[in-house]
């Protein structure tokens, strides 16, 4: 198995964009939401915002240990704080790269364009993970912006349920221009968007990217 589909096969979603993603022995989880079980095995922890669709205090709490670090917007710490205790927060802004043991992510401004659920001055971001040599986008709720379209990734996990952020034709336009070799669509089928947008976003994508449903 080469290393971007055991990367691909390691990525689950149980919901809109609530994410787990396990590589080398670490266990990352960006806006994890409706967390049923309480693993406690969160090596890492990133909220892109605070709207309650992916800032879940009750639970983080299921996930996080004595050395979970949480990643956050600056804007979020002290929700974040009151949400976590005594945990180490590391606060992020847009466009910046961070590093603290096996976490290497760049942060990409994620803001809306035609609406105001989102706005830019926020300072919300999406990440892109280095993961060996991989690079994996999880774009958290953003429009086709500018900064999304200069994204290089392997992989991309972008929403298409629209109302709050793409629908599946504005999302498939920002991937063919991306043109990562696999994209991950997310945040639609609950709450926002219905559950055949998956397979209405797949057909527009371009041949040279592959399309892995994961709700």
């Amino acid at each position: 198995m080469n290393d971007i589909r055991q990367l691909v096969n390691s990525i689950s979603v149980n919901t809109q964009s609530s994410i787990r993603i396990e590589w080398e022995g670490e266990v990352y989880y960006v806006d994890p939401i409706e967390i049923t079980e309480a693993p406690h095995d969160a090596g890492f922890i990133l909220l892109t915002h605070d709207h309650f669709d992916h800032f879940d205090p009750e639970s983080i709490a299921k996930l996080t240990n004595e050395y979970t670090l949480i990643v956050c917007p600056v804007g979020m710490e002290a929700k974040v704080r009151a949400a976590v205790g005594k945990l180490d927060i590391l606060t992020v802004v847009p466009g910046q790269f961070y590093e603290d043991g096996p976490l290497e992510v760049d942060t990409v401004p994620a803001y809306n364009i035609d609406k105001d659920f989102h706005p830019e001055e926020a300072g919300w971001v999406g990440y892109i993970f280095h993961l060996g040599d991989l690079r994996l986008y999880v774009s958290g709720d953003t429009d086709d912006t500018d900064e999304a379209r200069d994204v290089s990734a392997d992989i991309a996990m972008v929403p298409i349920g629209g109302t709050y952020t793409m629908t599946p034709e504005e999302a498939a336009d920002l991937i063919n221009e991306m043109a990562p070799e696999i994209v991950i669509p997310t945040h639609y089928g609950t709450g926002v968007g219905n559950a055949s947008d998956g397979e209405t976003f797949a057909a527009l994508v371009d041949e040279g990217t592959e399309v892995v449903l994961k709700l």
